[in-house]
């Protein structure tokens, strides 16, 4: 990281910056408010002392406003404290004090900003790739534990999504097809359950999993009809979604999952002439396998 000190006691920045630079950081010290650079310098770190004479610690911090700030104080004021946290500073530190406990604060911050950038990257991925999502209608239940019936995952994935904001909770992810999954599900706690590959069990290890989440919050998708599932359970089908559950699909699949996939990006020339088939033979195959032309 590189950390800015601004700090008038020579003694104390320096212990400071060996510290730092033995932990492999890059660091600038400056005893005076007229020594700190300019905003063009990126910081992810600065050190203040707030009790130097002709400091504005409002105007440091929106100077650097990107960088974490924590405060190097005597004393406890509102002029060295809670006037510079009111201003964005994150935490202080009052002197004399532990190296070690400096570096956990600069630490703490350090992950607890990566963590916020994770989590706004992974929130802004999933509204990516659900917002064009087509919802079909539904009449699900929002009580759990909720088996659900599909053809189409990624509508479960959004519901899970949407149950675990609700709740304001996590979501485990565990897939049946997986072989520690009777341990996975014993093992949580208090998460949001989401359980995928349902169809592929047995009806004996459906039955454990049954008794497994009886007082789970939980949610499962399936690519079949679950006739013997004993809690809620709903149905959510895509009319434009062919799934495949076997590793190899036949010829009429694979060309009805290709035209509803693609049948609005190409007119039927194009389209026909990408399958290896002719017009008439792609107008044959709509009629038979029932793909209805969007316009």
């Amino acid at each position: 990281m590189n950390i800015l000190i601004i700090e008038t006691d020579v003694y104390l920045a320096q212990k400071v910056v060996s510290r730092l630079l033995d932990d492999g950081h890059s660091c600038v010290y400056v005893e005076t408010a007229d020594a700190i650079p300019t905003a063009d310098n990126n910081f992810d770190i600065v050190l203040l002392s707030t009790s130097m004479p002709g400091i504005n610690s409002a105007e440091i911090i929106k100077r650097f406003s990107d960088s974490i700030f924590i405060l190097l104080v005597s004393y406890i004021s509102d002029e060295t404290v809670t006037d510079p946290i009111k201003s964005g500073a994150k935490d202080y530190i009052i002197k004399p004090f532990i190296m070690d406990e400096l570096l956990r604060k600069i630490y703490h911050f350090r992950d607890c900003r990566q963590l916020k950038r994770e989590l706004s990257t992974m929130k802004s991925y999933l509204e990516f790739i659900f917002r064009d999502l087509d919802m079909p209608k539904t009449n699900l239940f929002f009580e759990l534990p909720l088996l659900v019936e599909t053809n189409s995952q990624m509508c479960v994935d959004k519901i899970a999504f949407d149950f675990a904001f609700k709740l304001n909770t996590t979501i485990k992810f565990i897939s049946l097809s997986k072989d520690n999954w009777q341990k996975e599900i014993q093992n949580s706690t208090k998460e949001l359950l989401y359980l995928t590959d349902y169809h592929t069990l047995k009806k004996t290890s459906k039955d454990i999993v049954n008794t497994l989440i009886e007082d789970k919050k939980c949610i499962i998708c399936s690519l079949e009809n679950e006739n013997d599932f004993p809690y809620h359970k709903g149905e959510l089908k895509k009319n434009d979604v062919v799934v495949i559950n076997d590793n190899i699909m036949t010829i009429n699949d694979y060309v009805k999952l290709m035209v509803v996939s693609f049948q609005n990006k190409y007119p039927d020339t194009e389209l026909s002439k990408k399958l290896g088939i002719s017009r008439k033979s792609l107008w044959e195959k709509r009629k038979k396998l029932n793909i209805e032309k969007k316009k």
